[in-house]
């Protein structure tokens, strides 16, 4: 197989041939392999390529057999490799424990050949750090890929391989696959576990899944890495088939709110607002009930909670950073992580009833907001993605700690709120900027309701099928 031909390919087609005979994982990995070193020298999605990728374990069969996977350098954990959480804080990090989410990836037939750029701790939407660089967005060099999950989102987008893990605690996995035109789910709280050690993470905000190609194989990823372990806090509803059964059952007819104002203080690009106009009319067209719907939410009461999690976090990463017996400063941190650090050691004790009783009701609130309606359809972001650099970075020395969090909320508009809330929302590539960038827009479901998800996702995907669309850098390009 040349590359061309495996950059076609989603996750589920390269299954399908391993299965079949036709191929055979270390030879996909080679492919993989190859495609990293084409392009991950224009990208640099791709911190660590394995050395041992072709003999790396996985189940054989399982819905991804044979699969080229990478994981994302924070979150999901695997024993005695390195995971440095895109900060200098954690060089040289190995965990001893692989994560749930692991266990599963090789269960479902997945190989993990190496580790993708995360932001610093997950904290910018941006695809840069310190200590890994610029990633840069296989559709526009010159722009970001995203955040936190940005490395994956690149790597994918690029060919290097079909699926890749990410995570979301307000936005990490919707905001890259936007940007660069993947289809990014972020679960249900609850529905994948963290564990054992991160389980409900940041109060249930940060969920894993994957970024990938196809509704499918978002499908067969649901199917894959479901379920609970123990010590998770509560067990979500199972669904009572598998997802990939969706796949061919009807969706009937859904009432559909759509939002076509700004929720934050960013304005919304008019060539965004035209492709969620253009794909409510065609839900209309499908037959479902479309009307329009205001933001949901107060922007003070999610800042409120922002603040809270900033101070909460600060304190933890020092307790971190006290066991590891390293400082925090300017040489293990970078600016905004920093001050974000010093916001926190200034600011009152977080008084934690009440931070979980603001939680509570803007969860209440929302879901009052959004009870009329069965899914929402949103921008996944207000822009297109942006230049490089910019206020929304952590390697920003201009802004404050106050200053880039407003700025954060506002930008992430669309998105943090469902990390509060919990409900299911996946971003989808279904329209092109003038210019060929991608435009995510982003469907949420109800709380636990995942199944709806994957058939309307599935409908949107025949009627705006992406499958054609390439980015200017893609693995084995020099063939074509």
């Amino acid at each position: 197989m040349r590359l061309t031909e495996y950059t076609e390919f989603d996750a589920t087609g390269l299954a399908t041939l391993v299965s079949a005979g036709e191929m055979k994982p270390a030879e996909l990995a080679r492919l993989a392999r190859e495609a990293h070193d084409d392009v991950n020298p224009i990208v640099n999605a791709v911190i660590e390529f394995y050395e041992d990728a072709e003999t790396v374990a996985g189940a054989d069969g399982g819905p991804f057999h044979g699969v080229p996977f990478l994981r994302k350098d924070l979150g999901c954990s695997e024993a005695g490799r390195l995971q440095e959480k895109g900060s200098r804080l954690f060089k040289g990090n190995r965990p001893s424990t692989d994560s749930y989410f692991l266990q599963r990836a090789r269960a479902g037939g997945l190989r993990c050949l190496g580790r993708t750029t995360p932001t610093e701790l997950g904290e910018a939407g941006m695809s840069e750090s310190v200590l890994n660089g610029i990633t840069a967005n296989p559709w526009d060099v010159q722009r970001t890929a995203g955040g936190s999950s940005g490395g994956s989102a690149a790597a994918v987008a690029a060919g290097i391989t079909p699926i890749a893990h990410g995570s979301d605690g307000g936005g990490s996995i919707r905001i890259p696959a936007a940007w660069c035109g993947l289809v990014g789910l972020n679960p249900s709280r609850g529905r994948i576990s963290g564990g054992p050690m991160g389980q409900d993470a940041a109060f249930g905000f940060v969920r894993p899944f994957v970024l990938c190609k196809s509704v499918r194989d978002m499908a067969a990823a649901l199917d894959v890495f479901s379920g609970p372990h123990p010590g998770d806090p509560f067990i979500i509803i199972q669904p009572d088939r598998p997802y990939v059964q969706q796949l061919t059952r009807p969706t009937g007819t859904l009432r559909v709110g759509v939002a076509r104002t700004e929720w934050g203080a960013v304005d919304l690009d008019p060539e965004i607002l035209q492709a969620v106009d253009r794909i409510a009319s065609l839900l209309q067209d499908m037959g479902h009930r479309v009307s329009e719907m205001l933001s949901p939410y107060d922007q003070a009461e999610k800042m409120k909670i922002s603040l809270a999690n900033t101070i909460l976090g600060a304190n933890s990463l020092e307790e971190t950073a006290r066991e590891m017996g390293r400082p925090l400063d300017a040489d293990t941190l970078e600016p905004i992580t920093l001050k974000l650090i010093e916001f926190g050691q200034g600011s009152e004790p977080v008084d934690i009833g009440k931070h979980l009783d603001n939680m509570r009701k803007f969860r209440f609130d929302v879901g009052q907001a959004i009870e009329p309606f069965d899914i929402l359809l949103t921008p996944t972001m207000p822009t297109v993605a942006p230049p490089h650099g910019g206020i929304y970075s952590t390697t920003n020395p201009a802004l404050s700690a106050e200053e880039f969090l407003e700025a954060d909320n506002s930008f992430y508009q669309y998105l943090g709120v469902f990390n509060v809330t919990g409900h299911p929302s996946v971003s989808l590539p279904l329209a092109h900027s003038a210019n060929g960038l991608p435009i995510g827009l982003q469907i949420v479901g109800r709380f636990g309701d995942e199944a709806t998800l994957v058939r309307i996702s599935r409908d949107l995907e025949e009627a705006c099928s992406w499958r054609g669309r390439q980015p200017r850098v893609i693995a084995g390009a020099q063939e074509r």
